[in-house]
């Protein structure tokens, strides 16, 4: 059936493009990677032999196509739950190293301060953290001690900056807080919200080490899988391309078997003038076909109606991938 063979070619295209999503910055090496039988797809298919082992003929069509049917399926379940296992590790270290970068404004301070920026375990006096625009030193400097009462004198200090700000500490007295932060505000500095707790920070940094041995650990594996799953993926779709232009071959030229199947690989500029050639040769087989355009053909299906001529004709798309390598 048309579904049959969509889920084939589909299995194929996900495991290549989900090869190319976990080798990332390494995409140029996903076609080397993208191997049948431990050759090169043009390789594999114009040196191709029917698997006895994998599929005998001596079973029925129906028994190879459901065996092949089984494979692709089994394939596509099990690259469910590997991708999900390992998207899940990605994406919470990604939202980890997310919390590390970016403005001074958004990002976790956890790794830029040290326990002597803080006034810790007093009744009455606290450290805030206050990012400060570059253009706006000066102002700091000269307003911060009177933003509010209850600011220690010449108790603030730089301590980071990015390119476009800097992160200032200052000590005040609690009662101070509420008064201190909106007059930061007014003066277009923010206070950021943040408590310095060695436990919880420590916690954050063993936490991001996990994700990251996990990911490395995972990464070896789940790539011999991809590699080793993509090959009998593809295999076992051109064994359904051998099986149906046998079919086909038989249903229009009927028994005995007196038909060679054969592959052709013209450049594009070629392709019109071999469908002439061929429709010349053979025009005798079935008159009622004509040459038709195949450009309007879905990529590695081949299902498109319009499609027929006195030959049987199949496509092998051999770019599985939605970028170019």
């Amino acid at each position: 059936s048309q579904w049959f063979i969509f889920l084939c070619v589909f299995v194929v295209k996900k495991v290549a493009q989900y090869m190319a999503d976990v080798l990332e910055d390494s995409r140029d090496k996903v076609q080397e990677n993208l191997l049948a039988n431990g050759v090169d797809l043009v390789t594999y298919i114009t040196r191709f032999q029917w698997d006895m082992a994998k599929y005998p003929i001596k079973q029925s069509l129906k028994n190879i196509s459901e065996i092949i049917s089984k494979v692709s399926t089994q394939i596509d379940n099990d690259l469910k739950a590997r991708a999900s296992a390992y998207n899940n590790l990605k994406g919470n270290l990604q939202n980890l190293e997310r919390k590390n970068a970016g403005s001074l404004l958004t990002r976790s301070l956890a790794d830029i301060v040290k326990k002597e920026d803080f006034v810790l375990d007093s009744e009455y006096l606290i450290t805030m953290l206050v990012v400060v625009p570059k253009t706006g030193y000066g102002d700091w400097q000269k307003t911060y001690e009177t933003l509010s009462e209850m600011v220690v004198p010449r108790s603030t200090k730089l301590l980071f900056e990015d390119n476009d700000s800097g992160l200032f500490s200052v000590t005040l007295f609690r009662k101070a807080i509420d008064d201190f932060k909106h007059k930061a505000r007014e003066n277009k500095f923010t206070v950021r919200d943040f408590q310095y707790n060695e436990e919880e920070m420590k916690a954050d940094k063993e936490e991001m080490t996990r994700l990251s041995t996990d990911k490395k650990k995972q990464f070896g594996p789940l790539v011999r899988w991809l590699k080793v799953n993509f090959s009998e993926a593809f295999i076992a779709w051109i064994h359904i391309k051998a099986l149906r232009v046998f079919v086909e071959s038989v249903l229009r030229y009927g028994l005995p078997v007196n038909f060679q199947a054969m592959l052709l690989q013209p450049n594009k500029k070629n392709m019109k003038k071999l469908r002439e050639v061929l429709y010349d040769l053979y025009k005798h087989l079935d008159s009622s076909a004509a040459i038709i355009d195949a450009s309007m053909d879905i990529p590695g299906l081949n299902l498109s109606q319009q499609e027929y001529y006195p030959y049987v004709y199949y496509k092998i798309d051999c770019n599985l991938l939605d970028f170019k390598v």
